[in-house]
């Protein structure tokens, strides 16, 4: 009987050590996420957690140990209740379970869930039942396939971003066609000179007006001739005003031209 109490007394010291421990740790964690927030890392967190998981780790194991006596069969009985401050209760409990009366007792020493825990919890366990195998095998194969998709999203994100951080960005122009173009449009590199239809002398290379004007004449003066012959001497005229004389500006015979030539032909 004494062995047995000092290896629960062995076991409930282990026990605690490793509550201990990892009150400690939850207790930094949070503190880290409440002040020091702006400064946290992601690193840092996964540490934490890695450090949580361990400690929770080792604390399943020394529940599992064989030398651990089975905590489920130890019954815990309050001797005394009492509305008083205990000071000795406040100190093992840090401050947390000031007294030990009818009101914290039940939340403290209780072994089962609340009723409306318990109740939900049975509920959930009914529908659970209620799902065939087949149903249920299907539901799995559905849930595992959406996950499986979405994994392979995220990972296939994950590889373009790191991809294209890697390569240079892709050229959209080619820089020998813009500055062909920019040539062009400010010096007139690589354009060629624009020749009129029409006869013209050597000075008037490349300038459109005069051609056109002849064009323009020769059209007049076939309307002329067939419509009103005495017209044509003085179209005739007009023309050779405009090849004499400056291509900036139409003569004002040419212009008295245009308009008798918009007469109908046939005017009386």
């Amino acid at each position: 009987m004494q062995r047995e109490e000092k290896q629960l007394e062995a076991s409930l010291d282990a026990l605690l050590s490793q509550v201990a421990d990892l009150k400690n740790s939850l207790g930094s964690f949070i503190y880290k996420l409440e002040n020091e927030y702006d400064r946290l890392t992601w690193p840092s967190v996964l540490d934490s957690f890695a450090l949580l998981s361990g400690q929770l780790n080792t604390l399943n194991k020394v529940l599992k140990h064989e030398k651990t006596p089975l905590f489920r069969n130890q019954v815990i009985i309050p001797l005394v209740l009492s509305p008083d401050r205990d000071e000795d209760l406040m100190r093992q409990t840090e401050g947390r379970v000031p007294v030990f009366s009818h009101e914290v007792v039940p939340d403290h020493l209780r072994t089962k869930p609340d009723p409306e825990v318990e109740e939900q919890e049975k509920q959930l366990t009914t529908d659970a039942a209620r799902i065939g195998a087949d149903a249920a095998q299907k539901q799995i194969q559905s849930l595992n396939k959406m996950c499986s998709n979405l994994l392979e999203k995220i990972s296939k994100e994950e590889r373009e971003s790191e991809s294209g951080g890697l390569r240079p960005n892709k050229q959209t122009f080619n820089p020998a066609d813009t500055n062909a173009l920019v040539a062009a449009v400010a010096f007139g590199k690589g354009l060629s000179n624009w020749r009129p239809s029409g006869g013209s002398g050597p000075g008037q290379l490349g300038q459109p007006g005069a051609g056109t004007i002849l064009a323009g004449a020769s059209g007049l003066q076939q309307v002329q001739m067939a419509g009103a012959p005495s017209q044509q001497q003085p179209l005739l005229s007009g023309v050779q005003m405009a090849q004499t004389g400056q291509t900036g500006k139409m003569p004002s015979g040419i212009k008295t031209n245009i308009k008798s030539a918009s007469m109908h032909p046939y005017q009386r």
